[in-house]
């Protein structure tokens, strides 16, 4: 990275308490795959904000974020745009190397504090895994948030009133989904609060189950046939699209969920064709790995991927270089993918190539059991659903229609 600049120039960027660290931070930048193009910008802004420490009479040791903040706003209303990106980053290398102390914790609020012990019992009682704990924090800060009201939180003071307006002012504007995750999170939180002996009466009743039929909605997938164009309209010459097609067929093969896609480690069992996966619950299973998917696969880790230290199979390809962050990047694949084959789709989740699997098994003749199997449904009940796309099954067991032919 040093190399794309010009020595003489390098030597005066080499300014204030920074100028040693700057070839630690453009080795650092060098690892995690920045293109060299972005080096410039970056050194000019750690000579710029080392030149203003300098100025300022600011003592390496004494940097903090209130500093970096003062010097991001040092002229108002102007915006240097790698600046922000440039000097957090060089921060966390200062924090990581020793040359910085960790910032002392920023004292918490009442519903912080709350918020945070209910985390716990979610993950050492209940044994919630990262992915979901958002899918009921979210709404348990939301609701202790408009409770304390920039005062002191009081539990011993909720009241059923306070349940159901909460309930009432967020469920209208949320979908049927998401409501369900808030009453399941509000139910939950009441149940601790009372176990934890914080409330005195029970107010888990106060939270009314969103109206829903089970079983009432049908499977979305796509019609037979579709994935495979799907797949053969797809771009392999780039290393991207190296990735995002072994991405494809994991979905259309294994019918992997996107989190699944995302936490898959380079520990693939390659001698017995076996591919280890962490389905919810933390439940640990094994799927034979198709001899496409694994050649797939074989091929984006030869001419595709990044060099990493992440063990994650599938990764970034902008920097920093490192394992997808979250599902929403599988689905994007999934939906640019859908897109270019000129798709018109309502759903295009990652879930849409799940269901298709699921369906294409069924109309094979797989039994709901084997289904399960290959998905990772821990109950029957779960792949029973698919029982109503099964329209053959349905002929043989369907009363005739009073007055019908």
């Amino acid at each position: 990275m040093q190399s794309i600049i010009d020595p003489k120039l390098l030597e005066r960027l080499r300014v204030g308490p920074l100028a040693q660290y700057l070839d630690v931070y453009l080795a650092r930048i060098e690892r995690d795959g920045f293109v060299p193009s972005s080096v410039p910008c970056q050194a000019y802004a750690i000579a710029r904000f080392s030149r203003w420490l300098q100025k300022q009479r600011i003592q390496l040791e004494d940097l903090r974020e209130a500093t970096v903040r003062e010097f991001l706003a040092r002229v108002p209303g102007v915006v240097h745009h790698p600046e922000r990106a440039t000097i957090s980053r060089l921060v966390s290398i200062l924090r990581e190397i020793g040359v910085l102390k960790p910032e002392p914790p920023q004292p918490l609020t009442s519903v912080q504090e709350c918020v945070n012990e209910y985390r716990q019992y979610l993950v050492r009682q209940r044994g919630l895994c990262g992915a979901s704990l958002p899918n009921y924090l979210t709404f348990v800060e939301q609701f202790l948030s408009g409770r304390s009201a920039g005062r002191e939180l009081c539990l011993t003071e909720l009241s059923a009133s306070d349940v159901t307006a909460f309930v009432k002012s967020h469920v209208a504007n949320l979908s049927p989904g998401r409501a369900k995750l808030l009453v399941t999170a509000l139910r939950s939180f009441l149940r601790y609060l009372l176990h934890q002996g914080e409330i005195s009466v029970d107010l888990v009743p106060c939270v009314l189950p969103v109206a829903s039929r089970s079983f009432s909605a049908i499977p979305k997938s796509l019609a037979p046939g579709t994935v495979q164009r799907i797949l053969a309209q797809h771009d392999r010459t780039t290393p991207i699209g190296r990735r995002n097609y072994a991405v494809l067929l994991l979905l259309a093969r294994l019918g992997l969920r996107a989190g699944e896609v995302v936490a898959l480690n380079l520990d693939l069992d390659w001698d017995n064709g076996l591919i280890r996966l962490r389905r919810k619950g933390g439940r640990w299973t094994q799927l034979p790995l198709p001899a496409d998917v694994g050649g797939a696969i074989v091929a984006y880790l030869q001419s595709g991927r990044p060099r990493c230290s992440s063990r994650r199979v599938f990764l970034r390809h902008c920097a920093p270089v490192r394992g997808f962050a979250h599902t929403i990047t599988v689905s994007s694949v999934v939906r640019r993918a859908l897109i270019r084959a000129g798709m018109d789709f309502g759903r295009t989740g990652a879930h849409l190539f799940r269901h298709t699997l699921a369906v294409d098994l069924l109309r094979n003749g797989a039994s709901l059991d084997e289904i399960g199997d290959v998905l990772g449904h821990r109950s029957p009940n779960t792949t029973a659903l698919y029982a109503k796309v099964d329209v053959t099954a349905l002929r043989a067991i369907a009363l005739p229609w009073p007055g019908g032919a």
